[in-house]
């Protein structure tokens, strides 16, 4: 494996049922490579945010082998653990401690798990909050935010734990359609700065504009992957181009 691939599927599988009939990923082979953005879009259904999740097993793969820097984290020797605190991941729900201010929300992993003391890990999130234009709410609980105030608190959140690479699940779905730019506006500027990052996303302009690489799934499968030129311009399965059509 090249030194520049952060992650890498082999025949990664996904089955539900009780005979395994429902077939959620089913022997996906991909690689991204470091300072990449790759972008997953599909159908509902198409396997999207279960690979996304399996790639640091929150989604515990039912065949096939994950590989985070060069380890092998499916195998059940490794700590997983470990791998997680290099991959930030960001939900559709912020899953912020409702009791806890934002600083707190911040602090409380950097602290517990990298052994920062609580003035670094105060000085790192308030660094980031300024970023993305949140310092003054630092004091504020996560019932005092709109969606897209939390869900930059979550990726700024994401970023206290110093991550090799970001996963996105769906970021931007459960905001309102004015929250939504905020929230890719951070991503945005992410992507400049070089943070590796694998987002599934039905937010097409943000694929066509930020993207490296784009990978349509359908069936559990990745049917196409191109550039976003390739993908959106001259899509070469049917599949794909259905999917687009509908959607663009």
């Amino acid at each position: 494996m090249s030194d520049n691939v952060i992650i890498k599927t082999e025949g990664l599988c996904r089955y539900y049922g009780e005979q395994n009939e429902i077939k959620a990923l089913d022997h996906v082979n991909a690689e991204i490579a470091k300072g990449e953005v790759v972008v997953i879009i599909g159908p509902s259904g198409s396997g999207k945010s279960t690979f996304l999740r399996s790639l640091n097993l929150l989604e515990p793969a039912s065949g096939g082998k994950v590989f985070f820097e060069g380890t092998d984290i499916t195998d059940p020797k490794v700590n997983i653990n470990e791998h997680r605190q290099k991959m930030g991941m960001v939900f559709q729900q912020f899953n912020l401690f409702p009791h806890m201010t934002v600083l707190r929300n911040m602090t409380l992993a950097p602290m517990k798990l990298l052994k920062m003391s609580k003035e670094d890990a105060e000085k790192k999130a308030m660094e980031l909050l300024e970023r993305v234009g949140l310092a003054d709410r630092s004091g504020a609980y996560p019932s005092q935010l709109s969606g897209g105030q939390k869900q930059r608190v979550a990726i700024v959140r994401a970023l206290c734990m110093n991550p090799d690479v970001m996963l996105f699940d769906e970021p931007t779905s459960a905001l309102d359609p004015e929250m939504v730019g905020e929230v890719l506006a951070v991503m945005k500027q992410l992507a400049q700065e070089g943070m590796t990052m694998v987002v599934v996303t039905h937010e097409m302009g943000f694929a066509r504009e930020v993207a490296n690489r784009v990978l349509f799934m359908c069936d559990g499968n990745i049917v196409e992957e191109g550039t976003p030129e390739e993908i959106f311009e001259h899509p070469q399965d049917s599949r794909t181009q259905q999917f687009l059509n509908s959607v663009l």
